[in-house]
C-alpha cells in the first residue's frame, strides 16, 4: 500500500467517526473509522520511514590520478635499475 492508499484510509475513516450517523446492527462505525485512522497513520509513518531510507547520499567514488614519473635507466649502475633520482648512487 502506498501513501495513497495511507492516505485514503485515514480519509475514509474520518468520514465513518465523524460525518455518518448510520447506525447498523453490530457493527460500531465509530470504532472502524477510528481503526482505519490508525492503519492509515501507521501506513504513512512505515512509508516515510522507509522513504527516507532510500533517499540515503552516497558520495560519489572519487578517482585518484597518478601521475607517474619517467623512468631514468641509469645503465651501468651497481644497484640496477630500482634506483631513481640519484637515491642510493
Amino acid at each position: 500500500m502506498g501513501l495513497g492508499g495511507c492516505i485514503i484510509l485515514i480519509a475514509v475513516g474520518a468520514i465513518l467517526t465523524f460525518a455518518t450517523d448510520w447506525h447498523m446492527s453490530g457493527v460500531n462505525l465509530h470504532l472502524v473509522g477510528f481503526i482505519l485512522m490508525i492503519v492509515g497513520l501507521i501506513g504513512v509513518a512505515t512509508f516515510s520511514s522507509i522513504a527516507r531510507r532510500r533517499r540515503v547520499v552516497m558520495p560519489p567514488p572519487t578517482t585518484t590520478v597518478v601521475e607517474e614519473e619517467p623512468h631514468h635507466h641509469h645503465h651501468g649502475s651497481a644497484y640496477g635499475d630500482g634506483y631513481r633520482d640519484g637515491y642510493g648512487v
